[in-house]
């Protein structure tokens, strides 16, 4: 049995920040290909990712958002909110979570 408990963690696997990235996307069906080819190229950097938009009986929202639980250092988590800040339509906003050292 471990002593650290059921599920023991290497320390170059703990999280020591967290880093959340929304992505508010207008025009869904326009940008949606634009969007997904970006979370594509930067997946090793999405820990987790949640979609939501608005739906009725008729139809779903024209408008989404994403939001991202980012892993990796600044400059990448960086460039992946910058090549979404480029696309027409995208607004991009982080929110940062420091765990106490």
């Amino acid at each position: 049995r471990n002593p650290q408990g059921p599920i023991a963690r290497k320390e170059s696997t703990v999280m020591k920040d967290h880093r959340i990235v929304g992505i508010h996307i207008t025009d869904r069906a326009t940008h949606a290909g634009e969007v997904q080819t970006i979370l594509s190229k930067f997946g090793k950097n999405i820990r987790t990712r949640l979609g939501l938009h608005d739906v009725n009986e008729d139809s779903a929202s024209p408008n989404g958002l994403i939001i991202l639980e980012a892993v990796g250092t600044n400059q990448e988590i960086d460039a992946l909110s910058d090549e979404l800040r480029g696309l027409k339509g995208i607004q991009v906003q982080s929110m940062f979570f420091s765990h106490p050292q």
